[in-house]
């Protein structure tokens, strides 16, 4: 397949264990944007992306709320104000639990919420699931 995902993750740990519950989704390149600045400059093709708008758009964004610099709910915000941007299927992928941040992600556009497990297996099937929804399921625009 030659669909990619947008892992916007901070923790080191949580890119591995991310990294190897998406290698049975069987997407194409996982990319990964330590922090929301980075996120960005990579969708928009600024900072250190300038100048590679040959790479296409990721198919799927799995979205930290936080992060260092630019928070997820910044970087949504914007994703979902740009118009080529703005259908990219959003999944927030966090620690966070309360009702605050969910509600906030669905205001800001989020497609999905996902609370990060701390069982390993369990978090797989999450990012799995959540995969194979909006890459082979989800009939996008």
């Amino acid at each position: 397949m030659d669909e990619s995902i947008l892992l916007v993750e901070d923790s080191p740990d949580a890119v591995e264990l991310s990294k190897l519950a998406l290698k049975e989704c069987r997407t194409g390149d996982v990319i990964v944007a330590t922090d929301g600045q980075e996120a960005l400059d990579y969708l928009f093709r600024t900072g250190r992306y300038t100048g590679k708008e040959s790479e296409k758009l990721p198919d799927l964004i799995l979205l930290d709320l936080r992060l260092p610099g630019l928070n997820g709910f910044e970087v949504l915000q914007k994703i979902r104000s740009d118009r080529h941007t703005k259908y990219i299927p959003v999944v927030i992928l966090t620690v966070s639990n309360l009702k605050s941040d969910i509600i906030k992600a669905y205001d800001l556009g989020a497609n999905s919420y996902i609370k990060k497990s701390i069982d390993f297996e369990e978090y797989s099937i999450s990012l799995q699931t959540a995969c194979k929804y909006w890459l082979s399921i989800n009939i996008r625009p």
